[in-house]
């Protein structure tokens, strides 16, 4: 089971070595979360738990034990973290006893011995000292490990002070090598020792009893003779003459004297000197130790060493210590400008940041280093988004820039849809860009995607410096109530308001940035000059335009995966909006502009169902335009669907009616041209193997212009019955209102281009048919009232049927469909000539108005088939302005010249006698 926090980590001691109860710094990460955390503290194996006073989560203040061992780790253990671990050690020095007449070369404290026996505090004179050697003799120590003795007396000592001493140890750390005979004079020694003190001072004084008579003697004889002489001063008395063999006595010394005592004075100063640089060579060598460790980049003993300097010499008053503490907080100075130079420094790691603040702050330093470095960032961060714009403006990146098709990760386009078999037969609808026209980024793409790239790598670990700032967690990686985090605290409620105008700064500048590039005219004129300036580059597609929402969108997810406050990225989604409108309004533009384009694509190749390539063309090119807009319109979460704003939906319909009578308008365009403007790469061909086609055409034969309005009228068609009503269910499925009004205006449009189409063709096909029958009736003088009898049908009439079936097959070659209409149409035409010319003959003779009936009844019994009501009613007309016929033997005439012209026109006429073909009336 996982603990919650990390365990104990010491990672530095100051001082590093030190006697029993020297106070040291403790330095680490994890030292528990508060002084209930911490629960063992031990030092060389001593446990310190007594004097141990936590400070922060990375440092903890104590006294070094009297420990068993000389060198050892410094092991913490908290209840969050567990037992700890150390990568420094702490070396325990144990400097012998040296008493107060003895000589040494190192500084000797004075303080009162402690006797432990009798439990209390004494002074005692240097007569009363406790031997070094108690038995007086020689020391001759073994090699018995110091570990195995405490194994075998445990809880005992050698030391013969302490309250737990053990003789047996004492002798076999200390005579281990003594012979029997040395130990029995050591045991007299002691004896020697316990008479000596149990006779006590009462045996010291009886011994010099007779000294003590003498002097006394010798004071009262001194005092009666000053008395005698009085208490001035009297030249030649005894007071005076004292005096002058006291001085004479003194000179007489010094003069003796001086030179040893010189040597003396100059080895106690020498000795003094020397145990002061001894006792303080820490601080001596301070200022060229904090030199090699910064060179080293070791600022943790730098700051170690300069706390421990601080607190032992800060206050201090002698000169050569001020002197040398002053230096080192020049030194001290210079890092903390060292380390704000780096922390200000860009571009910089987010732990290099933290650990510069740290640094900065155990130093002391002035004002506040975590806050100058989140207004650094903030700067540079806005710089390196201006740098990205002028880069591109300047030409830095150059024009394009090639991609790798493993990294091509856009969406596809209309180039890059697979064909299907329709679009097959016509070509590629783009081929007329290059082949490598994928592969290359337009630079405002280029720049929207590094722009990105600058916010999504620097923002985050911007935002992140801020929440360490706020919680604290850059002064303390566990976050606690120390007086450096509150401080830190207090300020990041100061300044709250001020970062978040960074940040609203920064998302503004990246927002009008891409505004700049991509939708100027959003921007006021005046920040046109700071954001714009990319007039001169080519305008994007949807599918560009496309992949940079996506690029967008990604920043804009990324930020809010940081819980950036919603309200700070207003902006982005406002911008995310306005490009998705835009990329829909561009995308339909553009394919307006593709679609009257498509006219180039037309090769006149007609299909089984008598439609070129064309309409599948246009069909295939509003689908996949529908298809680029899935990414654009798709409503990602805190969006708003664009589609369901009312002005993008009025301009999105009127765009997409654009888009159906620019087509519509190509169809036109295409039956306008003539001959001459028409440049066919491929011949009129049909297809073959549909037994239902007429095979009449030939490898050499171009379509001509009667032709194409065939052609377009059967596109035309097809259109009105199934392209758009298919698009109209694709518009509908992708969101898209106002279907009912697009499919109205487009149908409204398609048949009015029809309806010209239908009346250019009849009337280009149908006058001459029409005009060449009076000539053909009145062909060598003919005359309804002086006429020979009938022998059969005329010629002129013979020649319209031949005119009439030319345009059958003409048609008929084209689409089935077309057949009825335009043959009703021209049949309506003939029959109305006919009943003209009928009713302008003012009379017939029999045998004119037998001819005149025998070619009108031919004549309507061969187009019986596309016969409507209104060639019917001429036909009726035209047969009652002729004379009836009474006679049987007339009657019978006319049937057998009937039957003999079906008989002779029968394979002419087949094509006429199609049953199953309804007549349309248009």
């Amino acid at each position: 089971m996982s603990r919650a926090r990390p365990p104990p980590l010491v990672t530095g001691i100051s001082p590093k070595e030190g006697a029993a109860w020297t106070k040291v710094t403790i330095r680490g990460e994890n030292l528990g979360t508060g002084p209930a955390d911490l629960i063992g503290l031990s030092i060389c194996g001593h446990n310190c738990m007594l004097t141990a006073e936590w400070m922060s989560a990375s440092k903890i203040v104590c006294r070094v034990g009297p420990a068993k061992d000389d060198k050892g780790e410094i092991i913490v253990t908290t209840k969050s973290g567990g037992l700890g671990t150390s990568t420094v050690s702490f070396k325990l020095l144990r400097p012998d006893r040296i008493g107060i007449l003895d000589q040494s070369a190192v500084w000797v404290d004075e303080f009162n011995y402690y006797d432990m026996r009798t439990d209390r505090n004494k002074g005692i004179s240097p007569l009363s000292l406790r031997p070094s050697n108690p038995l007086g003799i020689d020391i001759d120590k073994g090699k018995i490990p110091q570990k195995d003795i405490d194994q075998i007396f445990p809880g005992m000592s050698g030391d013969f002070t302490s309250e737990n001493f053990s003789a047996t140890w004492y002798l076999i750390e200390n005579h281990t090598g003594s012979s029997f005979d040395q130990l029995k004079i050591g045991a007299n020694n002691l004896k020697k020792q316990a008479t000596k003190k149990n006779e006590g001072s009462l045996a010291y004084v009886k011994g010099g009893l007779s000294t003590f008579f003498e002097a006394q003697d010798a004071l009262a004889a001194i005092h009666q003779r000053l008395e005698s002489d009085g208490t001035e001063k009297v030249e030649g008395s005894m007071t005076q003459r004292l005096e002058n063999i006291l001085n004479r006595a003194s000179d007489t010394a010094d003069t003796l004297f001086q030179e040893v005592l010189g040597r003396k004075d100059k080895a106690d100063s020498t000795r003094n000197a020397l145990n002061v640089l001894q006792r303080f060579k820490f601080l001596f060598n301070l200022p060229l130790n904090i030199e090699r460790n910064i060179q080293k980049g070791d600022y943790d003993v730098v700051i170690n060493d300069y706390e421990k300097a601080k607190s032992l010499f800060g206050n201090t008053e002698v000169p050569v210590f001020k002197k040398v503490y002053a230096e080192v907080e020049t030194r001290i100075g210079a890092l903390r400008r060292l380390l704000l130079e780096k922390l200000l420094q860009t571009p910089s790691t987010l732990h290099d940041q933290k650990r510069y603040i740290r640094y900065l702050s155990d130093l002391h330093a002035p004002g506040d280093p975590a806050w100058q470095c989140i207004y650094a960032q903030h700067k540079w961060i806005l710089q390196l988004m201006q740098d990205c714009r002028d880069e591109f403006l300047s030409g830095q990146r150059g024009g394009v820039r090639a991609l790798d098709l493993e990294g091509d990760t856009r969406p596809p386009t209309l180039g890059r849809l697979s064909h299907t078999s329709s679009l097959n037969r016509g070509g590629s609808l783009h081929s007329s860009r290059p082949n490598t026209w994928r592969f290359e980024t337009p630079q405002l793409v280029q720049f929207v995607g590094k722009l990105s790239d600058v916010v999504i790598g620097q923002l985050p670990n911007f935002w992140k410096l801020w929440i360490s700032y706020v919680n604290g967690s850059l002064f303390s990686e566990t976050g606690e109530k120390s007086g450096q985090v509150e401080k830190s605290k207090k300020n990041a409620r100061q300044r709250q308001n001020d970062f978040k105008k960074m940040i609203e700064e920064l998302t503004n500048r990246l927002v009008r940035l891409i505004r700049g590039a991509l939708l100027p005219t959003t921007l006021p004129p005046a920040e046109l000059n700071f954001y714009g300036g990319w007039e001169g580059k080519t305008e994007l597609t949807g599918v560009w335009l496309t992949q940079i929402i996506h690029t967008v969108r990604g920043c804009h997810e990324a930020l809010s995966a940081l819980e950036i406050p919603n309200d700070l990225l207003q902006v982005i989604s406002d911008l995310l909006l306005d490009l998705r409108v835009h990329c829909l309004m561009m995308t339909l533009l553009h394919t307006t502009e593709d679609v009257k384009r498509l006219a180039v694509k037309e090769d006149w190749v007609v299909d089984n169902e008598g439609i070129t390539s064309l309409p599948y063309h246009f069909e295939q090119c509003v689908v996949q335009m529908l298809q680029s807009f899935k990414e654009p319109l798709e409503t990602k979460p805190g969006e708003i669907n664009v589609l369901q704003l009312d002005q993008v939906q009025d301009q999105a319909a009127e765009l997409i009616v654009t888009i159906m009578t620019a087509f519509i308008n190509c169809l036109e365009q295409l039956s306008m041209k003539t001959d001459g403007d028409i440049q066919v790469s491929h011949n009129i061909s049909v297809d073959l193997s549909s037994p239902d086609r007429f095979a009449a055409a030939h490898e050499d034969f171009s379509p001509t212009s009667e032709q194409r309005l065939l052609i377009i009228l059967s596109n035309c068609q097809y259109l009105e019955r199934r392209t758009f009503l298919n698009l109209a269910d694709h518009f509908e499925k992708h969101g898209f209102t106002g279907t009912e009004k697009i499919t109205r205006v487009s149908m409204d449009a398609i048949r009015e281009l029809d309806r010209k189409l239908f009346e250019a063709y009849i009337e280009r096909r149908a006058d001459p048919i029409a005009g060449s029958l009076e000539p053909g009736i009145y062909a060598g003088y003919f005359d309804w009232r002086d006429c020979q009898t009938p022998s059969g049908v005329r010629n002129y009439l013979k020649e319209a049927l031949v005119s009439i079936i030319a345009v059958h097959a003409e048609v008929f070659t084209v689409s089935k469909d077309l057949v009825p209409p335009v043959l009703s149409r021209i049949v309506t035409s003939v029959a109305d000539e006919m009943c003209r010319l009928m009713q302008c003959v003012s009379s017939f003779s029999k045998n004119g108005a037998l001819q005149a009936r025998l070619e009108l009844c031919a004549l309507r019994d061969a187009v019986a088939t596309y016969i409507n009501p209104d060639s019917n009613t001429s036909f009726k007309l035209a047969l009652e302005a002729l004379p009836q016929l009474h006679s049987g033997g007339d009657k019978k005439l006319l049937e057998e010249l009937l039957n003999k012209f079906k008989s002779s026109m029968h394979l002419q006429l087949t094509c006429f006698q199609s049953s199953n073909i309804p007549l349309v009336k248009r």
